[in-house]
């Protein structure tokens, strides 16, 4: 009988939702057209070299590379397998979702079980620098010093969740000296039995980051649609329609936070909760990518209110320091 009912419900709701997308049909268009911008202008732009590279560098041996050369690293502070650097790094430059995607490949190849995906996820989702520094600082908040601070913030509070869960699913290798000459066997040898060509590697490459970039535009449309619908139905006051719309979508949220007519120590710190959380649409990308593994969800959602929760905390207690610092 529960289970006819969900049914029931959940049907109601699609209906709701289809009436809607009648009824408020410029809202949802608008919402649309906003996604469309986003992905266009940001998300396109700074994911898709970083994914095309990522799968030349798989291809060609970096990640046997750079896990030799970072082992004591990855070890000492996160004990994590020194492959676990290719993830950090391009995460770090590249922002999520990528984390997601680099772990798959990892997962995929066997390098890193379950639980050790799970682990790394937990402390590599970091927001795209430019976007930070550009988008929010900039177009949102006006202030490129802010946005610096907040970019600090959310960083440090990544890699302090990294140094928490070190001893989640810590890494059984014993640790042996580094050796570049080592690193570059390595490297060499995953280059040699490559068994595809270079023109295979690249259009591999280039129809694996179509399909998740395509899938993130999916994703974003269908939440920043939701938070419309919910927009115009539920009126909240400002502020509390900026958290909402930030938990569901993190790029509408700051958006909204930015509007806010409060301090901007109070909107930097917004900010950063929700630059930190990602927002549901970043974790449904994550779910989406990741869907073909055994990685656990629940880890990375737990790590991430700690990292909202850590960044925003760090922001609003160094915020008047640093104004008057810089």
């Amino acid at each position: 009988m529960k289970k006819i009912i969900v049914s029931v419900l959940v049907l109601l709701l699609l209906l709701f939702m289809a009436s809607q997308l009648l009824i408020q049909r410029e809202a949802v268009l608008n919402a649309v057209t906003f996604s469309l911008n986003i992905w266009q202008t940001n998300i396109f732009p700074s994911l898709f070299p970083f994914f095309v590279l990522s799968h030349l560098l798989i291809q060609y041996g970096f990640i046997e590379f750079v896990g030799e050369l970072c082992k004591p690293m990855m070890y000492h502070l996160f004990r994590c397998k020194g492959e676990c650097a290719f993830v950090l790094i391009m995460s770090l430059l590249s922002g999520f979702p990528s984390n997601a995607k680099y772990t798959r490949e990892l997962y995929l190849k066997g390098i890193l079980t379950a639980g050790e995906a799970s682990k790394i996820l937990m402390f590599t989702h970091f927001s795209n620098p430019l976007f930070i520094l550009g988008t929010v600082s900039i177009l949102f908040l006006n202030n490129k010093e802010v946005g610096l601070l907040i970019l600090i913030g959310h960083y440090t509070a990544n890699l302090v969740i990294g140094l928490l869960a070190r001893n989640y699913y810590p890494t059984k290798e014993k640790l042996e000296p580094v050796s570049l000459k080592q690193a570059v066997l390595k490297m060499h040898e995953k280059r040699i039995h490559n068994s595809m060509s270079f023109g295979q590697v690249i259009t591999n490459s280039l129809t694996s980051t179509i399909d998740t970039l395509l899938l993130i535009l999916g994703v974003v449309t269908f939440f920043l649609i939701i938070t419309t619908i919910v927009d115009q139905n539920i009126h909240l006051n400002s502020y509390h329609q900026s958290v909402l719309n930030g938990i569901f979508e993190m790029t509408q949220g700051l958006k909204y936070v930015s509007l806010l007519q409060i301090p901007l120590k109070f909107k930097a710190t917004l900010s950063t909760m929700i630059l930190s959380f990602g927002g549901f649409s970043v974790h449904v990308q994550m779910i989406g990518i990741l869907s073909d593994t055994k990685i656990r969800y629940l880890p990375f959602f737990t790590a991430r209110l700690l990292h909202a929760a850590l960044a925003s905390i760090f922001v609003f207690l160094i915020f008047d320091f640093w104004v008057t610092l810089l």
